[in-house]
Formats: C-alpha cells, sequence, structure tokens
C-alpha cells in the first residue's frame, strides 16, 4: 500500500526543533524518510537529540530565527549539505505572559522578534531558495506549514504579545501562498489549542486556570505531542497537495468554525 505522506528524498527545516512539537516533528519526518536540517537556540538539547538519529540525515543548526543574517545563511549550508530545501515548518516560539496593563515592553519585543519575525525570516529565506529554483526552470514541491495558534484566533487571558504573533501568522500564511502558488509552493497553518510540552507547562500545571479551560475543549483534555506530528506532515506530503493558504486547528474541538 502506497504511503500517501511519504517525504523520502525530503529536505525539512524545522524550527524550534530542540524539544516538544518541533522535536516530534522531526522523529516523524525522519521515520517517514525525509532528511532534517534541526534549529533552535537551546544547541545541548538539540545536539543530544540528534546523536540519537541516523547522522547522514539530520543536521542541526544553533542560533535564534530572530537573527535575519543567521537564517539566511543557515538556509545556504543546508542547501551545501542536502542539495536544496523542500520543506519548512515555523516551529519556533516563546512565551513571556503578562496582563496587558503590566506588559513591559521588553515582553512585547521578545514574543515578536521570536515567533513573528523569526518566522518571517524563515519563511523569506526559504521561500526564496524555492522561488528561484523554480525561476531557473525546476519543478518545485514545496511545502511550508506555519505553526499558528488558536490563541491567535481567539485571543489568550495573559496573552497579548503571544496572540498578536500568532495571528500574524495566519495573515502570513495567506499572503505566501498567494503569492507563491505559481512557483510549486504550498504554504499553510496549524492551529493547536494546548499540547503537552515543556511551554505549556504552566498553563496545564494551574488548576485555578486548566479547570475551565479543559471545560472548552469538547474532547475532554489535552493533545499530545504524538497528535501534533502527523498533521504536520501531512502538510508537507503530496497528501495534501491541492492544500495551500489554510488554516488546519488541531485543538480537539476548542475552537470550532468556518
Amino acid at each position: 500500500m502506497t504511503n500517501l505522506i511519504d517525504l523520502s528524498g525530503r529536505t525539512i527545516l524545522i524550527t524550534g526543533a530542540a524539544q516538544g512539537i518541533g522535536q516530534g516533528v522531526a522523529e516523524l519526518a525522519l521515520s517517514l524518510g525525509a532528511s532534517v536540517a534541526a534549529m533552535d537556540v537551546n544547541g545541548e538539547h538539540l545536539r543530544a537529540w540528534a546523536a540519537t538519529q541516523p547522522a547522514d540525515r539530520v543536521m542541526t543548526i544553533e542560533g535564534s530565527v530572530a537573527d535575519h543574517d543567521f537564517v539566511h545563511a543557515s538556509v545556504r549550508k543546508i542547501v551545501e549539505r542536502f542539495g536544496d530545501v523542500n520543506g519548512l515548518v515555523n516551529n519556533a516560539g516563546i512565551v513571556r505572559a503578562a496582563m496587558i496593563e503590566k506588559m513591559t515592553a521588553q515582553q512585547w519585543r521578545d514574543v515578536v522578534d521570536v515567533n513573528m519575525t523569526g518566522a518571517f525570516n524563515c519563511l523569506q529565506a526559504v521561500g526564496a531558495h524555492m522561488v528561484a529554483r523554480a525561476q531557473a526552470g525546476e519543478k518545485v514541491n514545496g511545502s511550508i506549514v506555519n505553526v499558528s495558534s488558536d490563541a491567535g484566533r481567539k485571543g489568550s487571558v495573559g496573552q497579548i504579545n503571544y496572540s498578536a504573533t500568532k495571528s500574524a501568522l495566519l495573515g502570513m500564511t495567506m499572503s505566501a501562498a498567494r503569492e507563491w502558488s505559481k512557483f510549486g509552493i504550498r504554504v499553510n497553518s496549524i492551529c493547536f489549542g494546548v499540547v503537552e510540552t515543556p511551554m505549556t507547562a504552566t498553563i496545564r500545571g494551574n488548576e485555578k486556570f486548566s479547570v475551565g479551560l479543559l471545560q472548552q475543549i469538547p474532547m475532554g483534555r489535552w493533545s499530545k505531542t504524538t497528535e501534533s506530528s502527523p498533521p504536520i506532515c501531512f502538510m508537507l506530503s503530496d497528501a495534501a497537495s491541492y492544500v495551500t493558504g489554510q488554516h488546519l486547528s488541531v485543538n480537539g474541538g476548542y475552537h470550532i468554525g468556518f
């Protein structure tokens, strides 16, 4: 039987790959045959993880997605190592929680720099590489997946910075899809609810907050990390060959709407 989400022969750049969703996507992509360029600011965790993976198909890149020049240089290095880049998972993200009236300018900038500008840097660098290949006459089968959130659709108390950046990713997705579809590049978003990762530990550990949130999720539980990887790999694969500019909710029903 044909594996509809086979990623053999493809090179995928995954940001925020040292833990959580990013690491889960990297492991599933590798199991589906892809080569993975794993990027994260946490080099120690990244290297420890990479040591357990097939060395010929893994490249680690330590640094911040917020650094425009670093990101563009990294994409060039990935091309030198693997020949090209076929996919991007814009997953890197941070949280700096505070109520609006108490949020500092630095808390706002930190989140915007990583979650929004960082995502744009990666989108631009990978997209430019793919567009250049298409303009040179190559048939490009590229896929970019932006990891957004229900916070970008519904808002989130104490996280106006995070919510704003996740809304911005939806706009980036739709704009890039319109510009790049003619080059054979698909761009989509995955909107998660609350996934069991280190970044959401504070939310899940606050009983006063978590009980009310769980009551709003029809499936009545948090998402497991293993449930976040397959939808992303689906979007990266030929199984989603006619899907672009879309926002797929993976949230247990937390957000239901058109």
